[in-house]
């Protein structure tokens, strides 16, 4: 094996041990993303039909708000009981947390800052593929 082989190696390596730690850790923070947008989204739509709707439109949008409304509270529930045991942060958030620092730094060193880059853009552009690819196998 030359130096060639042996750096396409770490290179692989050090992209596939971000993406499975990244993965883990999204986990745990992409439902506290989803928590304020659907928290934003709501007031929005709160806002959009205080006053836009029909009489007989009422009590079926406000079915619809309270619906989400109790989504929102789902959500922030299970968020909750996700990053924390008790009133202590969850240790397995805490050391992804930790191991996911320790990997890009490790990218860095090895490969330096431009593949680091490379490497979470192109996680970032897998994981929006995967999204549109799911919605389409579900139409």
């Amino acid at each position: 094996m030359d130096r060639q082989d042996e750096r396409n190696l770490t290179i692989r390596y050090l992209a596939w041990l971000y993406k499975t730690t990244k993965e883990a850790f999204d986990r745990y923070e992409r439902k506290f993303t989803q928590l304020e947008i659907d928290e934003y989204v709501l007031k929005e739509v709160e806002k959009e039909l205080k006053y836009s709707y029909l009489p007989g439109e009422k009590a079926p949008l406000e079915k619809f708000v309270n619906d989400f409304r109790s989504y929102i509270a789902a959500k922030e529930e299970s968020c909750l009981k996700l990053k924390y045991k008790g009133k202590k942060v969850n240790p397995e958030f805490l050391f992804l947390d930790v191991k996911l620092n320790a990997i890009e730094k490790a990218i860095e060193k090895e490969l330096g800052k431009k593949a680091l880059q490379q490497i979470k853009e192109a996680y970032q552009t897998e994981m929006l593929k995967r999204i549109i690819e799911e919605k389409q196998e579900k139409r």
